[in-house]
């Protein structure tokens, strides 16, 4: 370099170079500083306004060619990596990225800059380019290492050992008859022909377009799994456009189109399928009776304008004995629906003998929102069974056409799951509107609002109550169908037991016959100041220690990220900026966090439970929200907005409750519309449920088809994002999975979270994965609809199916 170095002088380049690495380290420092300042001032970390001043002061020893320059920076960056480490809560790769990927940057550009200083031997002048090449190398090196997984846990459960396969006789068909395949709820499939060693050769067996609208107002989400009886798969659209497709060819036997419109929460998750020959309900005179009528099996669907629709399952026509020719009409008694604007069904009727059991959801605005009930229909004729209405627990006005159900009432918007042998339906509730202030809720609220209620089948006659939070105004309604498998208590005898995914990340295991506990709850004291003005806080809140928490470690300055230091350093500032007082953060007038949100936590698509060997599948998201109550008197700053998160970020979603005219809810973010805490933000999880234990979590999903500011990265960087729609697992060892906010679907190996396959989808996939056996070919099929995720702008109406080639059958 020496030799070379007077002709660079002669053009200026090397003090050019120079005065440029001090003017970025200038702004930079400036950058950190100002905000640094205003960190310090909230009471927050003194590293950046420190660092910030370390930068100012090497920018103008650089400018002023001071020798000195060079062990200060080398001062600056080691004073960095040693506040990194001690800083980090989790010691890991995204933990430690931004805090010293910038700063090791602008240490390798100081490297060079003091690399031009005359002053310094020439020896020492390589030294310093030889240490910027290495830890540019480091830089790359990290770079690479952004496309491996970080962040998974792996655990010693005592599972060692796989259990022999619980596999389906080979001459029984099997259905997919309900939401979760079985009416308990657990989406396991006690199949083996594709398996851990096999599955890479799965291959596209047909592709089949629902025909579904894909622009304009009202487009909704595909939610849907289609349900699979015999050969034939049922499939809904979200305005629901009912399609049967042959199970091996993907083509189209019929269709039905109920024309089904509205303006909020357009999907379908799926239908429901009753079959006169099997209801054991049912006496052999009953099932003999016009034994050539059409719809002695038929299909049920709600409509999104809160229609119940009965089909004849092999033509598709309406059935002619229910309802008025074929059609239910749920508003009626309902309250102020506006035609189905602020209620429709957003679950699927879950078939419990010859009735099917309908809740819905209700817009939880303002004071006297429709109703909440529960009801219960004929499936041969429509006609109202039974009623769960908690304003009138008698039920005695269930048949009197006249009333209205009590209006407001915590509602039932995910699904209900059905327990044949003690005749229950378990219903998990949201909390009644208002959703974020309860100053004036009645006891009918405060008993039944987030709590899984057992009900009977029969009369809709309460039986039990769980209650999952106290006095919810966090919208932290139950999002997902309770899923009944039996398990150990710690006495070591078997119960027959109820579980349940939330929000708040907590898993709840209750005896169902009871609704008492059998894994541990504790009631935990929880913050109740600051509150808002006319509201009361519950001063406890009931806590599953017996069960793996997910995703709900309490947040920190510490644990807020970036992609860089600079947003990190924004996010900071912003939790600084917020009320945060840990689970159940009180909400009020001035920004608090909310987290887990009301976006989970855990969200609708529930889990899936390996019944051979005892391991439940649980995916979550974690987002935490910046939430603010706001006054009358303020609500004239905002736009109202009804979208869902994210679409009403930065306006006022209507909540008219108490003194408050709204509730401004954010995502607790970067200005580069990136979460503000450590990934991963989604994560898959396997519990062994024998010991209780965590047995692995893995991060899941990758920012190819998303990243900051929303824009495509086009990268498979597995960072793990919020994930939607629910897991399959199968006897072979396979969890199979689409819910992710990029375009694949996924196998997993079940015994360790090591993903074994991917499909690339057209566009995001919300929904759980269908899998089933063909009883005419013997075939197993792995089925997608994948039609998009929320706020995604790729949209399809394909429904994918893929299958082993005829020579990759396991043996």
């Amino acid at each position: 370099m020496g030799d070379f170095q007077p002709t660079y002088r002669k053009l200026g380049l090397l003090d050019g170079w120079r005065v440029l690495v001090a003017l970025l380290c200038l702004l930079i420092g400036a950058g950190l500083a100002a905000g640094g300042f205003n960190l310090v001032m909230l009471g927050g970390s003194l590293y950046y306004l420190f660092a910030g001043l370390g930068y100012i002061v090497l920018a103008i020893l650089l400018v002023l060619k001071q020798r000195i320059a060079l062990p200060f920076s080398i001062g600056v960056f080691v004073a960095t990596v040693l506040w990194a480490f001690f800083d980090t809560p989790e010691f890991g790769y995204w933990a430690l990225l931004p805090r010293l990927v910038v700063p090791t940057i602008l240490f390798v550009l100081s490297l060079w800059a003091t690399a031009t200083l005359q002053s310094f031997a020439p020896k020492t002048r390589k030294q310093s380019v030889l240490g910027g090449l290495a830890l540019t190398c480091c830089l790359l090196l990290t770079l690479f290492e952004a496309f491996s997984p970080h962040g998974a846990i792996h655990n010693d459960t005592g599972f060692s050992k796989l259990p022999p396969l619980t596999v389906a006789k080979e001459d029984v068909p099997e259905d997919w008859q309900y939401f979760a395949r079985n009416e308990h709820g657990t989406r396991y499939v006690p199949y083996s022909q594709i398996t851990p060693e096999n599955v890479g050769r799965l291959q596209v067996a047909w592709v089949y377009h629902t025909g579904r609208r894909l622009t304009g107002a009202g487009t909704g989400v595909d939610e849907n799994t289609p349900q699979q009886i015999g050969n034939v798969l049922y499939s809904c659209t979200p305005e629901n456009l009912i399609t049967a497709i042959d199970g091996d060819t993907g083509k189209a036997l019929w269709k039905f189109d109920p024309q089904a419109h509205s303006a909020e929460h357009v999907t379908c998750r799926g239908v429901g399928y009753y079959d006169t020959d099997r209801d054991q309900t049912l006496s052999a005179e009953d099932k003999a009776v016009d034994p050539d009528a059409p719809c002695r099996q038929s299909i049920i669907v709600n409509t999104v304008d809160a229609r119940l629709i009965g089909l004849d399952a092999h033509t598709g026509k309406l059935c002619p004995k229910f309802g008025n020719n074929g059609v239910v009409d749920l508003k009626p008694r309902m309250g102020p629906v506006e035609n189905g604007k602020r209620y429709h069904p957003t679950g699927i009727p879950v078939v419990m003998g010859h009735t099917a059991v309908i809740g819905g959801w209700v817009r939880d605005i303002v004071h006297g929102e429709p109703s909440g009930v529960v009801r219960a229909y004929d499936v041969r004729t429509g006609a109202l069974a039974w009623a769960w209405d908690v304003g009138d627990p008698d039920n005695a006005n269930a048949a009197d056409p006249s009333k209205t159900y009590t209006l407001e009432t915590p509602n039932v918007w995910t699904i209900p799951t059905y327990d044949r042998a003690l005749n229950f339906v378990y219903l998990p509730t949201g909390n009644g509107p208002p959703d974020y202030w309860g100053g004036d809720r009645d006891a009918v609220k405060e008993k039944f609002g987030a709590a899984i209620v057992a009900v009977d089948a029969s009369t809709g006659q309460t039986k039990w109550v769980f209650q999952t939070v106290h006095h919810d105004v966090w919208d932290y309604d139950l999002p997902s169908q309770p899923v009944l498998f039996d398990v150990t208590n710690k006495q070591g005898e078997t119960v027959p037991a109820l579980i349940q995914t939330t929000k708040t990340g907590n898993i709840f295991v209750v005896d169902r016959r009871t609704g008492q506990p059998v894994t541990d709850v504790v009631e935990k004291k929880v913050a109740t100041q600051p509150v808002a003005e006319g509201e009361h806080l519950s001063q406890t809140q009931p806590f599953s220690v017996g069960m793996p928490e997910i995703g709900a470690k309490p947040l920190t300055e510490s644990s807020m990220w970036g992609v860089s230091t600079f947003d990190q350093l924004y996010c900071r500032i912003m939790f600084r900026n917020s009320v945060y007082e840990g689970a159940f953060t009180p909400p009020g007038e001035k920004p608090y966090i909310e987290y887990p949100s009301l976006l989970g936590g855990m969200n609708w698509g529930g889990v899936s439970i390996d019944e051979a060997r005892g391991l439940m599948f649980v995916n979550d998201m974690r987002m935490p929200l910046r939430m603010m109550l706001v006054n009358k008197k303020n609500a004239s700053r905002y736009k109202i907005s009804m979208d869902e998160v994210p679409g009403f970020m930065g306006t006022l979603r209507p909540q008219v409750a108490g003194p408050y005219q709204g509730v401004r809810i954010d995502i607790l973010q970067s200005p580069l519309a990136v979460p503000c805490n450590t990934p991963p933000f989604g994560t898959m999880s396997a519990i062994d449920l024998r010991s209780k234990k965590l047995l692995w979590q893995v991060p899941l999903g990758t920012v190819k088809d998303t990243g900051p500011m929303g824009l495509k990265t086009h990268m498979d960087v597995p960072l793990g994002l919020p994930t939607l729609g629910g897991p399959t697992a199968t006897a072979s060892g396979l969890v199979f999975f689409a819910g992710t906010q990029d375009y694949y679907l996924r196998a997993l190996n079940s015994l360790t979270g090591e993903e074994v396959w991917k499909a690339r989808l057209p566009a995001g996939a919300p929904a759980a994965p269908l899998v089933f056996r063909s009883p005419k070919t013997g075939k197993e099929y792995v089925v997608i609809s994948a039609g998009g995720m929320s706020h995604s702008p790729d949209v399809s109406d394909e429904i994918i199916a893929y299958t082993l080639p005829d020579d990759a059958t396991a043996h």
